[in-house]
């Protein structure tokens, strides 16, 4: 028929074969206002490695896999600080997150139950002392009753911080730890936001 040029054969793709609809596939996510109510009932329950990794996750707007493999040498609890190193972040970047007083609480829960002194002792560990397995803080929310998913809390927090916040948008992106897809502000926007 024509659609394959020599100089761009992969043009014929979208010329010879019909156009697929796009769909947004968004994590579920539970409304903010119901998310104060259900980490109440997570803080009433039994200390676990998957329900404070849970609440952690929720408390810092993180990603899982960054709480799920944080270690106590990245949390600096004078500063109130967890510095997640560039190489467990998405985007290859250190990421700073302030650490509120309730993501301090989870934290002097977890150093309750803590079993390793050492400075690379996960936050949150398996019960072989390793990184909890993707699953632990979903099976949380499914023994909760709850059909969302883990990574919609930080769709929560963007609503929040959108609807109930006068911060600008880059605050809660920067939060968040999204990169600027604009090249030109990203060139000039250095800061992240941390003060």
């Amino acid at each position: 028929n024509g659609f394959r040029p020599q100089e761009a054969p992969m043009r014929s793709v979208l010329m010879g074969l019909p156009r697929q609809p796009r769909r947004d596939r968004h994590f579920a996510a539970m409304p903010f206002a119901d998310v104060p109510t259900f980490c109440i009932g997570l803080e009433a329950g039994a200390p676990t490695a998957g329900r404070l990794g849970l609440l952690f996750t929720i408390y810092t707007a993180t990603r899982s896999g960054e709480v799920r493999g944080a270690t106590w040498a990245e949390i600096d609890l004078e500063a109130k600080v967890w510095t997640v190193p560039a190489s467990r972040m998405k985007a290859d970047r250190e990421h700073v997150v302030p650490l509120s007083p309730a993501a301090l609480a989870v934290l002097e829960r977890a150093a309750a139950i803590r079993k390793s002194k050492k400075g690379d002792a996960m936050l949150f560990p398996s019960a072989a002392g390793r990184a909890l397995s993707d699953m632990t803080l979903s099976k949380v929310l499914r023994d909760a009753g709850q059909a969302i998913t883990v990574h919609g809390f930080r769709s929560a927090f963007k609503d929040w911080a959108s609807e109930q916040t006068t911060f600008p948008d880059a605050v809660s992106e920067a939060a968040l730890a999204h990169g600027d897809p604009d090249k030109v502000r990203k060139a000039y926007r250095r800061t992240d936001f941390l003060q």
